[in-house]
């Protein structure tokens, strides 16, 4: 046995998740309160979401209504929201990506 350790002490990695955790919370909130933006169309559809990809509003220039082509409006409105949650999901990496690495380096935790 290595007198005075050899071990790590619990206690300090018990803290070291409790303070992880705390701040992976706090960046999930930011998330949820940070809106983003995605377009189409040459911004003729805009929509908006949280950092956490939920839909906040979308935005729809008359211009892009035509009733006879709907088909057109629907792909842009489906291509604005991708392109919100693309950009939603690189917030994401930002915020949290370098909170899930620590976590991954600790034993039990599933990241």
């Amino acid at each position: 046995m290595i007198p005075g350790g050899g071990q790590p002490n619990m206690q300090q990695l018990l803290q070291q998740a409790q303070k992880m955790q705390q701040d992976l919370a706090a960046a999930q909130q930011e998330l949820a309160d940070t809106d983003v933006e995605g377009s189409a169309g040459g911004g003729l559809v805009k929509a908006t979401v949280s950092g956490s990809g939920e839909l906040k509003g979308l935005v729809i220039d008359p211009k892009a209504v035509d009733p006879e082509d709907t088909e057109t409006l629907a792909d842009l409105v489906l291509a604005a929201v991708r392109d919100a949650n693309a950009a939603a999901q690189e917030l994401q990496q930002q915020k949290l990506g370098p909170l899930a690495q620590g976590l991954g380096g600790m034993p039990g935790l599933p990241f």
